[in-house]
């Protein structure tokens, strides 16, 4: 491995190819090198496409090939994508799924042509839970990824394997999804940057319109803020049949990460109101992050303000979202069953996920618009609430706690559904910014005392990912995170 590629993130990395200092060739047989020295100590990379991205590659250096023009903003920048939801044309696809394995994308998703017209070359598809189900990424098909920071603990999910592979430095960006915060939560375990977009601020097509009823979003985790505004630059925009969209920019996103944020006012929430989850409880290393990211928002110069939770409490919210994310997972096996031409079974399924589908498939129509109509209900008293208070931004932890071990969420005779009793705790925070559509990010500004990232969170208004780059950008310069590397990492190998 080349002992300096690490330093730079994807744009630098492109801008070193453009130049001719770097040739795409080269760095990709870096990468590989990486994936394979790596991966074995991890096992986030389920796929490897190495021989179609050397030709690309190649392609890259002759500057021949219509995949990508010399000025795209990732010009032979290897990536890698989750196995989940994005498809690329030619590759394994099977979502974490027994049932599903040995499928073969036959197109590529929208998401993807517009990655790769941006000059990213895919490199190899990353692990994930079966259909995204729980925000932790220990699918039994392949097997747990770990955390670089500790392989003991969860890297977080469903994106877990894409956030492995970017903490470990085998690649500066990588392809995630959010239905419930599977790229933030990521991101808080891994010590990366982690946006979720605005709903509809990305394609899902041609294949869905929407999923889970606006839950599910498509974007990347990444070590840079600039990479994943300009990652957006390059996604963002409706296809066309698009059934919405999100407001149009005023600007490229990049250029927001060059502007100063101003003075905002930001609302602090750290304990969690009423009816958002069951009887979770903060931990204390989550609320030390987030006091310490308001100390440094306010030495910004910006105004933090708390929240008093009971202004915001929903009864039954967490039961609404819980019935949702059921029909998610029964509309999932229901594509499946319909695009492979059988039944799934129990024993096709995990345990967990059949019990979610037969809980999906059993809540009769009129419950499932119920559950429209309340999230949606929620959703206009948040909006109202915080333009109300004039918040630009709410502050809160990513996760209510630490990433907990490896195996905490496998269920057991006397506990089937302990895996979802785990996931309360992880996505307590996340899943409101599913709920209501408005983009949200975590930002690594904490490790606890075991050299652990937690993130935080701050949630944007509905449209306005501009203000949060804003003040990532500022963020990452008054306190850097980018060169913060964990035990399990490539430049411990060089």
């Amino acid at each position: 491995m080349q002992s300096d590629l690490d330093r730079y993130d994807a744009i630098g990395l492109a801008d070193l190819i453009r130049s001719g200092e770097l040739r795409a060739t080269e760095l990709l047989e870096d990468t590989i090198e990486r994936i394979e020295i790596l991966n074995p100590k991890l096992n986030a990379v389920i796929y490897k496409a190495y021989e179609q991205a050397r030709q690309i590659a190649e392609g890259c250096d002759a500057r021949s090939g219509a995949w990508a023009s010399s000025d795209a903003p990732f010009y032979g920048v290897p990536f890698l994508l989750k196995d989940l939801v994005a498809e690329a044309q030619g590759l394994p696809f099977h979502e974490g799924s027994r049932f599903v394995n040995g499928y073969v994308s036959k197109i590529d998703s929208e998401l993807v042509a517009r990655q790769k017209r941006a000059g990213l070359i895919i490199v190899g598809k990353t692990n994930t839970p079966e259909f995204g189900l729980l925000p932790t990424t220990e699918p039994e098909l392949c097997g747990p990824t770990l955390n670089p920071w500790n392989t003991a603990l969860t890297p977080g999910g469903s994106s877990g394997g894409s956030a492995a592979t970017v903490t470990a430095g085998i690649v500066p960006i990588a392809h995630g999804n959010d239905g419930g915060g599977s790229i933030r939560i990521p991101a808080s375990c891994c010590g990366l940057f982690g946006l979720k977009p605005t709903r509809g601020r990305n394609p899902l097509g041609p294949l869905f319109g929407d999923m889970g009823a606006g839950l599910c979003c498509e974007h990347a985790v990444t070590r840079t803020v600039r990479d994943s505004a300009a990652l957006l630059d390059a996604t963002s925009g409706p296809a066309p049949g698009d059934p919405y969209w999100a407001p149009p920019m005023a600007r490229p996103f990049l250029e927001e990460t060059r502007t100063p944020p101003g003075k905002l006012k930001i609302g602090l929430l750290d304990t969690l109101p009423d009816g958002w989850t069951g009887n979770t409880e903060v931990h204390p290393d989550c609320k030390a992050a987030v006091d310490s990211a308001a100390r440094l928002c306010e030495h910004l110069g910006h105004v933090v303000e708390a929240i008093d939770p009971a202004e915001i409490s929903w009864p039954h919210l967490a039961r609404s979202f819980g019935h949702l994310f059921a029909c998610f997972a029964a509309h999932a096996c229901l594509y499946w069953e319909n695009e492979l031409g059988k039944k799934a079974g129990p024993g096709q399924l995990e345990s967990l996920s059949w019990i979610s589908v037969q809980a999906g498939l059993k809540l009769p129509a009129g419950a499932y618009l119920a559950t429209i109509q309340d999230i949606q209900r929620f959703s206009r008293m948040l909006a109202h609430f915080r333009g109300s208070k004039g918040y630009d931004v709410i502050l809160s932890p990513t996760m209510a706690c630490p990433p907990t071990e490896i195996g905490a969420f496998a269920p057991t005779p006397d506990e089937p559904m302990r895996g979802y009793k785990a996931s309360a705790a992880f996505i307590a925070f996340t899943k409101i910014q599913n709920i209501t559509g408005d983009p949200a990010m975590s930002v690594p500004l904490f490790w606890n005392e075991a050299g652990i990232p937690i993130g935080v969170q701050f949630a944007g208004r509905f449209g306005d990912e501009a203000t949060l780059l804003r003040l990532a950008a500022q963020l990452e310069k008054e306190q850097p995170w980018a060169d913060k590397t964990p035990a399990i990492h490539c430049g411990a190998v060089k």
